[in-house]
């Protein structure tokens, strides 16, 4: 797939939860999110934290190629208000816009499946005007999550 072809590529969403995701598509998200937040970022923590089981998982696929991932929480399943995380755009398919077609479904999926508006999240500092583009607001000092800078934000 050549360059080109990407940034024309729709993306093909699908949302799941954990109990409807089938082995192979558990494989494809589980190897992104290890390859990006433990190899890439040299983050010798355990990805999978129990949290899975609660989170529907939105899975942005082109062709049979998951190239975007993140989890979606109701209030109180992670933080008091409802939560996107684990956002994540594959190496090879970042600059072409994907992150940003990411976060949009990935709210208006909060909005209307989970009827949620107020939305927390816990965001890698270097992605502070990634998220604020989508009207996240900073609300805490940096702190580190798994020896990472980290900021909690919000949207209402």
């Amino acid at each position: 797939m050549d360059k080109t072809t990407r940034m024309t590529d729709t993306i093909r969403w699908q949302i799941d939860r954990f109990e409807d995701l089938d082995i192979y598509k558990l494989y494809k998200l589980l190897h992104l999110r290890a390859d990006v937040f433990v190899v890439e970022q040299n983050c010798p923590y355990l990805d999978v934290d129990n949290k899975d089981y609660k989170a529907l998982h939105l899975q942005g696929y082109i062709g049979e190629t998951l190239v975007a991932y993140c989890r979606l929480f109701k209030r109180g399943d992670y933080f008091e208000e409802a939560s996107i995380g684990r956002v994540i755009v594959a190496r090879d398919f970042r600059k072409y816009g994907y992150g940003h077609q990411l976060m949009e479904k990935a709210i208006e999926l909060e909005e209307s499946l989970l009827n949620e508006t107020k939305i927390t999240i816990s965001g890698q500092l270097y992605l502070k005007a990634f998220y604020e583009y989508h009207g996240f607001i900073q609300t805490t000092e940096p702190y580190l999550e798994d020896d990472i800078p980290h900021i909690q934000m919000k949207r209402n």
